[in-house]
Parts: structure tokens; sequence; C-alpha cells
């Protein structure tokens, strides 16, 4: 058997002696490492509510490291479970993280809905207080009877003579008329033609029928369901003057509304 000489010896038992300073060292450098981050999510209160278990379990592997490192030969040990506590305590940060952007968002949805629910309401009073305006815009132009209900004229001077083409001067009226059937979609409408009593009865008829139309037809062209709309013509019946003057043929000549109430009952027609 060879013996070493003495000089050999020495120098084998300098080398593992240097290997085991530089385990030692790396085995130190990281558990500073994670009792450095472990320090840092156990001081986070946010941490702490959001990733208690991780917390715990990176408290956990770091005793077990510190408890190994008293001994010899346990370097790596030391270090497997000082990188263990160092990753739990990256993901109890990870998972606080996740949790505040959670809470954020959840603040940012809730404010989002706020706003929102503050715009409808914003528009609803709008639409409300607009709805209001052009009830009374209609009720300056139209009248109660007793067995019609409201009803709204709109006179000959919204057509040429023996025309059932409306003039332009009509559509201030009739936009209004639109705009309060978009604000009230239950109400319905018939829409009665009518002329004086010069002319034939059939030629009457016709044109009160074709005045008529026009309106329905304008209505619709602005957005008004056609379901919502009746049309008839009554020709010379219903005068409201007498037709010996050309006042009271110019009354006479006529298209009138007639509103259903805010239920869409209408009355019968004539």
């Amino acid at each position: 058997m060879m013996r070493l000489k003495p000089v050999a010896v020495f120098v084998l038992l300098a080398l593992a002696g240097g290997l085991q300073g530089c385990a030692s060292q790396r085995s130190s450098a990281a558990l500073d490492d994670a009792s450095a981050a472990f320090q840092k999510v156990k001081d986070d209160a946010d941490v702490l509510r959001s990733a208690p278990r991780d917390v715990i379990r990176a408290g956990e592997s770091l005793s077990r490291a510190e408890r190994l490192s008293g001994y010899i030969g346990t370097g790596s040990d030391v270090r497997h479970y000082a990188y263990l506590s160092q990753r739990y305590s990256e993901i109890a940060r990870e998972h606080a993280k996740l949790a505040l952007n959670q809470e954020r968002q959840a603040k940012l949805d809730l404010e989002r809905q706020r706003l929102q629910l503050a715009l409808r309401e914003a528009k609803l009073a709008s639409v409300q207080q607009q709805g209001k305006w052009l009830e009374s815009q209609i009720a300056a132009l139209a009248s109660q009877q007793a067995d019609r209900g409201l009803v709204m004229t709109l006179s000959d001077v919204l057509f040429d003579t023996g025309s059932a083409d409306l003039k332009s001067s009509a559509s201030r009226t009739v936009l209004k008329l639109v705009q309060f059937l978009q604000l009230n979609p239950r109400r319905i409408v018939r829409i009665e033609g009518y002329t004086d009593s010069t002319g034939a009865p059939e030629d009457n008829l016709k044109l009160s029928r074709g005045r008529a139309q026009s309106v329905a037809d304008m209505l619709v062209d602005l957005g008004v369901d056609e379901r919502r709309l009746q049309v008839e013509g009554y020709g010379d019946q219903y005068p409201i003057e007498v037709n010996a003057s050309e006042r009271g043929r110019a009354q006479n000549r006529r298209v009138e509304i007639v509103f259903s109430d805010d239920k869409g009952k209408l009355a019968p027609a004539r």
C-alpha cells in the first residue's frame, strides 16, 4: 500500500477545506437572499392578506435551511431549502400583485357602472324633459275633443290648392309629431283628411285621403312604424264651419291627427 507523503496530505486537506469553504459561502449567500426576500413579504400587509399560505411556506423553508446550516455536509440541502423559501416569497408577491390588480379592476368596474348609471339617469331626465316640452308643443297645436281624445289639426295652408303634396312648411310641425311619437312608443294615431264642399264628392273623398296619406308617408319616412298609423279620408263630410264663406271653407279643408291614449287605445273611427 502506497503511503502519501506529508506534503501531499497537507495539499489534499487544503483542497478539501477550500471546497468546504466555497460551499459554505454559497450556502450563506443563499440564506441571506432567502432571508431578505422573506423579510420583505413578512412586512408587507398586502402580501400577508393576499397570500398567507405562501408566506408561511417561505418561513418554514427558511427555518429548515437555517437549521441545516449548522451541520457539516448539508450545504446542498441548505441551498435547496433557501431556494424554496425564496421562490415561495416571490410567489407570495405575485399573488399579492394579482389580488391588488383584481381589486383595482373591480373598483374600476364599479366606477364605470356608476358613471354609466349616472349617464343613463341624465339621459332619462333629458328625455323626460324633452318629452314634457314636446307634449306641451303638441297640446298647443291640438284640442281636446270629448268623444275623440286629443286631436291636432293641420290646416290646408300646408298643401297647394287641389294637391295632396305637403309643402316644405309642414316639415316643422310633422317633425314635432315624429319626436312625440318616438318618446311615446305606445301611442298610435289616426290621420284623417277633410275637404270643403267645392267639387264632386268622389274627387273630394280622393283628395282628402291623399292628403292624409301624404302626412302618413312623411311620418314613415322619418322613422315612425307604419303599424302605428291609420289613414282615413272623409271628403266634405264633418265640416267644422259652414261652406258659405271662404273662411269657413278654408277651415273645413284640413287634416286631423287623432291621438290614442298613452296605453295605445284609440277612439273609434267616424
